[in-house]
């Protein structure tokens, strides 16, 4: 699929971090794109900034979610793009140092925005996709890219939510690919290494040096412009479905 300026997108997470590279790399070349995010103030101020709408989406109630793909549709027609980026990464372990478990809530918090709502609005698109009509010669109708981790393979101490979460992401990639295969629709998942989102550069100066020599090559941070590339790379290659790619430098998480 190629990006015109007929060419639109939704964006979770898009106010800030990969969400907000993936928007800017969107609309430079034209696409119309609704942000959707929790952060009000700096989803609308960036919206305004590329062209685009903005809602104000809790991914993890299907309520918000169907009105923010309603406002969405209303602004700019069916989107042709879907790229989850909504995300939390916080650490606890499975039993804490005075022996408690893991707190359930907690657990529940991030299964429901990193997973949970991963599916709710790949759902949403992907019924919208499949009813709208075929935008390119193969019959294509829509992309959809999810955000994974590497976490999801080498998930690290203190990171059973997390990884579960993003583990859960990489096995919907491909049976959500053939549920879709015969409408056009291709979905594919990215499963980023370290890279300097707003929790990363929030660490000391020296955290982050220390994080990003451990990446084999290059051995620094990844970049968010990085994620939105090959985001974009994956919206024009067709031949790309149902399949998870880390972007992560050769890094293999070690236990802690």
């Amino acid at each position: 699929m190629q990006i015109t300026d007929t060419t639109t997108a939704i964006i979770t997470g898009g106010a800030s971090g990969l969400g907000e590279a993936v928007a800017r790399n969107l609309a430079a070349s034209g696409a119309k794109i609704c942000l959707f995010d929790l952060n009000e103030e700096r989803g609308q101020a960036l919206a305004s900034e590329l062209g685009g709408s903005f809602a104000k989406v809790d991914v993890r109630d299907a309520a918000s979610v169907m009105q923010g793909f309603a406002t969405a549709r209303a602004a700019q027609g069916q989107e042709h793009i879907m790229v989850n980026c909504a995300g939390i990464g916080v650490a606890a372990k499975t039993v804490d140092r005075d022996g408690r478990p893991h707190d359930a809530a907690f657990y529940e918090r991030v299964i429901g925005i990193n997973l949970i709502g991963t599916f709710n609005c790949a759902s949403q698109a992907a019924a919208g996709m499949v009813a709208a009509d075929p935008v390119t010669e193969d019959g294509e109708r829509g992309v959809i890219i999810n955000t994974a981790s590497v976490a999801a393979f080498d998930g690290q101490i203190g990171q059973i939510a997390y990884a579960s979460s993003k583990a859960g992401i990489v096995g919907l990639t491909l049976p959500m690919a053939r549920d879709l295969s015969r409408k056009g629709v291709r979905v594919m998942a990215i499963a980023p290494g370290i890279f300097k989102t707003p929790m990363v550069a929030g660490l000391p100066e020296e955290v982050q040096a220390s994080l990003g020599a451990q990446v084999p090559f290059p051995s620094r941070l990844g970049h968010p412009v990085e994620y939105a590339n090959l985001a974009r790379h994956i919206i024009e290659n067709s031949m790309l479905n149902g399949e998870v790619i880390r972007l992560d430098g050769a890094i293999r998480m070690a236990p802690r």
